[in-house]
């Protein structure tokens, strides 16, 4: 909210009142970005278990193991796509930061 008050001269000015409201900076919330780093590590952990999985399933020799094979392996691609639109969330958020050369 802006106000209009007269200084010495005459003059009409504006003031604003309530400045603190306008650009309000939300606190950061630090236990977002801890559980975020714990999540980060279960899909890498998913991920890797999902290519041991196939791995398995690659140099198995019955018969029906290659569709067992296909389907891990898009498990991890989706889980791959999950983990990379979760960084762009995390970095939106400011829950993680770029590293900077020193």
């Amino acid at each position: 909210m802006v106000s209009a008050v007269v200084n010495g001269r005459g003059e009409k000015m504006r003031e604003p009142s309530l400045m603190g409201t306008i650009y309000y900076d939300p606190p950061f919330e630090w236990w977002a970005a801890v559980e975020f780093k714990y999540l980060v590590i279960a899909i890498l952990v998913l991920i890797l278990a999902s290519l041991g999985k196939a791995l398995f399933h690659l140099s198995s020799t019955k018969p029906g193991e290659s569709a067992k094979m296909v389907k891990a392996l898009g498990f991890r691609i989706a889980l791959s796509v999950l983990l990379f639109v979760l960084l762009l969330i995390a970095y939106s958020r400011g829950w993680i930061e770029p590293q900077r050369v020193r």
